[in-house]
């Protein structure tokens, strides 16, 4: 299938289809007959999620756990839906996103705030709640078996307070969502791959996310799984990247603090990082391209500065 990549150790990338190929993944890990989901993407996602498990032999029956890594509706919109496939799986979420999940009216308006509310519907669809007993709310350092094979989670903060990332104990690789940043494939040259913050609204905390990316780096894993988009490697290198360009985020932001133009200074400040970063590296893409593919991001870290410099305005 066109939309799978197939790892070792039993993992898979699906690409969701959501916004454009190759921008939002879900991944699926299968242990001894038995399977996990990380994310769900959007409604719009379950009919390639369903037909993934298909192809691979594997019954709706046969996945115990949905985990979302966090509640931004591009990472848990599908949720709701997906789980009314899945008989058996319990939704594995972050305490603090799991009120959102059984009722979701908070999370709709944000993303409604965010996006206005015609292109929410459009992206969305109807968010569906999902039942108190199909949740587990999990803890920092808590583990959960998938047919033996232990998954660890971490609190993860700085990018959203609701957010966690797992550690696969077979492989030793890490599935962390946002936190770790964005990674688009096709700026990808010869096999190196690149990294870049994501300061989306509206929770973004520039030292919670350092202590994230120390710890996600503290495993020292071979891989980590983003789900901007899937996997990259070379982590040492690409967490010195995340700090310098963490620390940029927050200069831009603080340069534009008062101006009456603030957000359209943070939207070109956001531009210039990313298109510099682009050139100094050799990204194979640069310039108007890069540019092209980051859009949507640009824009919402923009949103994402302002709204930290809102929540620390003296």
């Amino acid at each position: 299938m066109d939309i799978l990549t197939r790892y070792d150790h039993g993992i898979y990338a699906i690409d969701s289809g959501f916004d454009r190929p190759l921008r939002n993944a879900v991944h699926l890990l299968v242990e001894a007959g038995h399977a996990a989901l990380i994310d769900s993407a959007n409604n719009g996602s379950v009919p390639r999620v369903m037909a993934v498990l298909e192809h691979l032999g594997i019954a709706p029956e046969q996945v115990d756990y949905l985990i979302a890594t966090h509640v931004h509706l591009d990472h848990a919109g599908g949720v709701g839906a997906l789980l009314g496939q899945l008989p058996q799986a319990k939704l594995v979420v972050h305490p603090r996103g799991a009120r959102h999940m059984t009722e979701p009216s908070r999370l709709i308006a944000s993303t409604v705030e965010v996006y206005g509310p015609r292109a929410a519907a459009e992206m969305y669809g109807e968010i569906l709640p999902v039942a108190g007993q199909r949740l587990i709310e999990t803890h920092h350092g808590m583990e959960l078996q998938l047919s033996g094979r232990k998954l660890t989670f971490l609190d993860t903060p700085g990018h959203a307070r609701h957010h966690h990332s797992i550690v696969d104990g077979r492989s030793g690789h890490i599935f962390a969502g946002d936190t770790f940043g964005l990674s688009y494939r096709e700026c990808d040259r010869d096999g190196r791959c690149f990294i870049f913050p994501s300061t989306t609204p509206v929770q973004f905390d520039p030292p919670a996310l350092h202590r994230s990316v120390d710890l996600l780096a503290s495993y020292q894993p071979e891989a980590i799984y983003v789900t901007h988009y899937s996997l990259v490697t070379d982590i040492p290198r690409l967490t010195d990247d995340l700090h310098r360009l963490i620390d940029a985020h927050v200069d831009v932001a603080l340069s534009a603090r008062g101006a009456a133009d603030r957000q359209q200074r943070l939207v070109a400040g956001v531009a210039d990082l990313l298109r510099g970063e682009a050139e100094r590296q050799g990204w194979m893409l640069a310039g108007e391209a890069v540019l092209s593919l980051f859009k949507p991001d640009v824009e919402l870290n923009a949103q994402g500065l302002a709204a930290w410099l809102d929540a620390t305005a003296e």
